[in-house]
């Protein structure tokens, strides 16, 4: 299996579904609601959402004689997923509320898994700036065709997050564990930060280092999906970052019971080496 003729397959892809989506930016939408998680943002589909999948789909349908399953937000789960050798995960349009509420934010992410749960390539591209991110196993994390690297520089801790730290499950937890890094870094604030889909809020992290984007095991449906992790899972293990569960272990990128997340939580980090949380 070519990894780098496949990693190629999802960049044109992602252009092309992402040229596609800002193309229907100023069209008027409707808003169309489907099963997903707890969240209002998981349940919002829209036609964009649908024909963009098409479009990636379309690009990637070749490789599926290779033994590659596939697993994408708008369709079914097959179960492909778990007799393959590894299986595309897509999400076609991640930050569909932004999309529909005209703002930035939203991107198509394209990863390829292994059929443990292993990141093996990671495609995603922001459609409103044009930066492209990928990734493949053992070969580095690339912005725009370029080496990328992490900035852990700043001058606080910054916190990614789609809610307030006290409206967040384990609230009382998750400050104590913020007071932790900030003791850790030596640094005395945290500022929070949340304009974007999970995808875009963890490319952020990269960027806006020391970082940090954690959503605690919560027992309502959520917590992200599969998708919405897959390609940063592998930009963040080729940049040498934490993306992990809750607990400090190793994301299940290929969960028998479902697509969800929240049952055992995620945990983004951009942090020098040596200040990462595990499980006590």
């Amino acid at each position: 299996m070519d990894l780098n003729a496949l990693c190629k397959t999802a960049i044109e892809a992602a252009i092309k579904a992402g040229e596609f989506i800002q193309s229907k930016r100023n069209e008027k939408l409707q808003v169309l609601q489907k099963k997903g998680g707890s969240s209002y943002a998981s349940q919002v589909v829209t036609e964009v959402d649908r024909q963009a999948e098409a479009i990636i789909i379309s690009h990637l349908e070749p490789s599926f004689k290779h033994d590659i399953a596939l697993l994408s937000e708008e369709r079914e789960d097959d179960g492909g997923r778990f007799l393959k050798k590894c299986f595309w995960c897509i999400d076609p349009l991640d930050g569909t509320l932004s999309f529909i509420k005209g703002l930035v934010g939203y991107s198509v992410s394209i990863g390829l898994v292994a059929k443990d749960g292993s990141p093996l390539i990671g495609v995603v591209y922001d459609p409103n700036t044009k930066n492209l991110y990928h990734s493949i196993k053992d070969q580095g994390a690339f912005k725009n065709h370029r080496k990328w690297l992490p900035n852990q520089d700043g001058l606080y801790l910054s916190y990614i997050g789609d809610r307030p730290i006290k409206d967040s499950p384990k609230a009382a937890e998750l400050e104590q564990q913020i007071q932790a890094y900030l003791n850790k870094l030596g640094l005395k604030e945290c500022k929070r930060f949340s304009s974007a889909g999970a995808v875009l809020n963890a490319i952020s992290l990269v960027e806006k280092g020391p970082a940090i984007m954690i959503k605690p095991p919560k027992k309502n449906l959520g917590g992200g999906s599969i998708w919405d992790y897959a390609a940063t899972a592998c930009l963040f293990q080729e940049l040498g970052l934490q993306a992990t569960n809750y607990y400090g272990k190793r994301l299940d990128l290929n969960k028998l019971e479902n697509s969800f997340m929240n049952h055992e939580g995620v945990l983004y980090a951009n942090l020098p080496e040596g200040i990462r949380r595990t499980r006590n």
